[in-house]
């Protein structure tokens, strides 16, 4: 998929997406922005879309680094 070329991207991207999912839901309660049904269904999404993102592209970071003889043996 040639949107994991760059993985450390998507990581960027998808904290960003998941810090959006937190906080605004956090300024809706306190009252600063006002809480509607596509703000609700929006900051839900992004979180939810940056989670699973980011497990995949983290996934795919260590898919990427490879199988390393080191790692075989570990507790020998």
């Amino acid at each position: 998929m040639f949107i994991f070329e760059h993985p450390e991207r998507v990581i960027v991207v998808s904290i960003g997406m998941m810090l959006f999912g937190c906080i605004m839901p956090f300024l809706m309660a306190m009252q600063v922005v006002e809480s509607t049904i596509f703000l609700n269904f929006l900051s839900f999404g992004l979180s939810t879309l940056g989670l699973f993102l980011g497990v995949a592209a983290v996934a795919f970071v260590r898919v990427k680094q490879g199988h390393k003889k080191d790692d075989e043996d570990k507790y020998r």
